[in-house]
């Protein structure tokens, strides 16, 4: 047990320190990371962002960010452009260049490279002292004061920091660019993420079967449309209009207050005034509907059209719950 509670104490040591430095990195913003963002925002071409090491992995993660957000990225390692992917680079892209102490030898080495094609070239970094920044069109700031690795060796709180300072970049560009829900979907388009944000509840409706009975179908008419739609529910119609709903719950509620059920019709047994939906809704919304309203179908509807049933089942199926 005592090892349990050095462990868990180790853990909330390494959470402190990291959290500590990254309330301190919003301090070190100032006008060079508006400048860097408005570089960004301005440029004709992508961001290129390369680093080496640990920084590398962090540049991968902000690029796929950027890409998601609508800012048009690309990963450059940076010990490969020093060995051919220099021409990763073109004309009027920005360079992002990310390294902790800015003076790796990779990182001397590519620097000048980078300046030589003339693009805008973004350094972050935490020594403001080092090649990088002194070479750098604009610094972003990301100095910590110490790693949460007790050798003070490890990466850990540093790459903290750069991840933190990508996506302040990332949330800021897609700010300016006005960067919308549906624009997100489109760049989401699969899993549970993309459902959410573009599946409506036409696409589900016109997977399941349609039930609906007449307002004057008699019980047994009722029962068949409920077992043979699979839905626990049938629509109750009149002249095309939806006039109310009998559900699973509406037979069972009818065989206890009725001693004899022959003669019955559908609109001695329905609930009138159903909860509707319209097709063209997301269905995201219609799980929030079910919520409210504590059921677990909707009729839906096109104006007054009835066109089927959105069941809770269906949005389990398609991930949305």
């Amino acid at each position: 047990m005592s090892n349990h509670k050095a462990i868990i104490a180790t853990a909330k040591k390494t959470i402190k320190t990291e959290s500590d430095s990254i309330a301190h990195l919003s301090t070190l913003l100032d006008e060079q990371f508006a400048l860097a963002v408005n570089c960004i925002y301005k440029s004709l071409g992508r961001v290129v962002i390369t680093g080496i090491g640990k920084s590398a992995i962090i540049a991968s993660k902000i690029v796929a960010t950027l890409n998601s957000t609508g800012t048009p990225a690309i990963f450059m390692h940076a010990a490969d452009a020093i060995h051919g992917d220099l021409g990763t680079i073109q004309k009027n892209d920005v360079v992002i260049c990310i390294s902790k102490s800015g003076n790796t030898p990779e990182i001397k080495m590519l620097v000048p490279l980078i300046k030589q094609g003339n693009n805008r070239l973004i350094g972050m970094c935490g020594n403001l002292d080092s090649f990088l920044a002194e070479n750098a069109d604009f610094v972003l700031n990301t100095f910590v004061q110490k790693e949460a690795c007790p050798n003070n060796l490890a990466p850990t709180t540093s790459t903290t920091a750069q991840l933190v300072m990508g996506d302040a970049l990332a949330i800021c560009l897609l700010e300016l660019r006005g960067f919308s829900s549906q624009d997100f979907a489109k760049y989401h388009p699969g899993g549970t993420l993309g459902k959410k944000l573009y599946l409506r509840v036409s696409d589900i409706v016109g997977n399941n079967l349609k039930p609906q009975v007449d307002v004057d179908a008699d019980v047994k008419q009722v029962i068949i449309e409920i077992s043979e739609k699979l839905l626990g529910v049938t629509a109750v119609l009149n002249n095309d209009k939806i006039v109310g709903i009998v559900t699973d719950g509406d037979l069972r509620r009818m065989l206890n207050k009725y001693e004899n059920i022959n003669g019955l019709k559908a609109k001695d047994i329905m609930t009138t005034n159903p909860k509707t939906i319209g097709a063209d809704v997301l269905a995201i919304k219609a799980l929030k509907e079910m919520r409210s309203f504590g059921v677990s179908q909707l009729l839906a509807v096109n104006g007054e059209e009835y066109v089927g049933v959105v069941h809770l089942h269906n949005l389990i199926n398609e991930g949305i719950l």
